[in-house]
């Protein structure tokens, strides 16, 4: 759970500057917030879900 929160906060923050910075448009970042949402409704939210929980693992461990 904590990676997850960790996760939603970095890439917010990632997110947030590229707006500001004008490197992308609100819309295409609205587009791309929605599929996320809808995405982690589908059955393809737990194999993504355990793929970033394997490379933050392995992450961790180096």
């Amino acid at each position: 759970m904590a990676v997850s929160i960790s996760a939603v906060v970095l890439l917010g923050s990632i997110v947030f500057v590229l707006i500001r910075g004008g490197s992308v448009r609100l819309a295409p970042a609205l587009a791309c917030g929605l599929f996320g949402f809808f995405l982690a409704s589908t059955g393809a939210a737990p194999a993504i879900n355990e793929a970033i929980s394997t490379v933050t693992g392995w992450a961790s461990s180096i």
